[in-house]
């Protein structure tokens, strides 16, 4: 796990961004993992601005986002639905035939989300996915006391869940209940991890992701385990990590050739 402390929120984005253009340049058909919320925003938003002057092209890019709310109207802005061709496939130009959201609509939900496993695993895995972290620390949906080996399923949204999310409804009683979300080990098998947080609300979820035991607890320690993880966090969501100075001091010191 490398971890990668900034300055700033804006820094966050704009080197995650360039980690996913490096990507993207390498395999112009990746295939990346697309979270949702306020912390991926920024990336998205870089990214877009590459797009846009010419230095990326996303048009082979296949992306499946982690989550979506059950029972939401696919036409509300705040279905991620629409969240992820509003602030993703549209600024990214990518195709939307190549861009998949779980149905949080479907009659049969369990059904819903055995064609969504078999449908990354069609795609040939996730390439690098895209993830943020809950104050609880969550990753997706996958509230505390998730299983590691858990796949896309139903979960209850905790009420911190639904009172952080609140910000994006007009009224608090609008946060939906449920949600569908990739499981804790659909996340794992993406061949790379990318994990961004910024703000001071996050700091005791990154420093019990990055530092504390791997517990279900805190489902973000799960990250832990995977080969490939990079955590980049600006200075406030960074403010409990113990080992701050370490990390700060490894990667100002990496060679030019691994530096992100």
């Amino acid at each position: 796990m490398e971890i990668v402390i900034l300055p700033s929120a804006a820094e966050v984005g704009l080197l995650a961004a360039r980690k996913i253009s490096q990507l993207v340049t390498r395999k112009p058909d990746a295939v990346l993992g697309l979270a949702t919320g306020s912390s991926p925003l920024a990336i998205y938003a870089a990214l877009a601005a590459h797009v846009r002057d010419g230095s990326l092209d996303t048009s082979r890019v296949s992306g499946f986002a982690l989550d979506e709310y059950v029972g939401i109207p696919a036409e509300h802005p705040e279905s991620y639905a629409a969240v992820i061709h509003r602030e993703v496939t549209v600024p990214l130009r990518l195709d939307p035939a190549r861009v998949q959201v779980p149905d949080g609509r479907a009659a049969d939900v369990e059904q819903a989300c055995e064609r969504y496993e078999e449908a990354i695993r069609a795609a040939g895995g996730v390439d690098l996915q895209i993830l943020g972290i809950g104050a609880n620390g969550h990753v997706g949906f996958n509230e505390p006391t998730s299983s590691f080996a858990s796949r896309t399923r139903i979960k209850t949204l905790t009420e911190r869940t639904r009172a952080d999310n609140a910000r994006f409804f007009d009224t608090p009683d609008e946060v939906p209940t449920h949600c569908l979300t990739q499981g804790l080990g659909t996340i794992s098998e993406a061949r790379e991890l990318l994990l961004v947080a910024q703000g001071p609300q996050k700091a005791a979820a990154v420093a019990a992701a990055v530092e504390g035991p791997v517990t279900s607890m805190c489902p973000a320690s799960i990250l832990q385990h995977h080969r490939r993880v990079t955590l980049v966090v600006d200075e406030a969501a960074a403010a409990d990590l113990k080992l701050a100075d370490y990390y700060r001091w490894t990667y100002a010191n990496k060679p030019a050739w691994q530096q992100l």
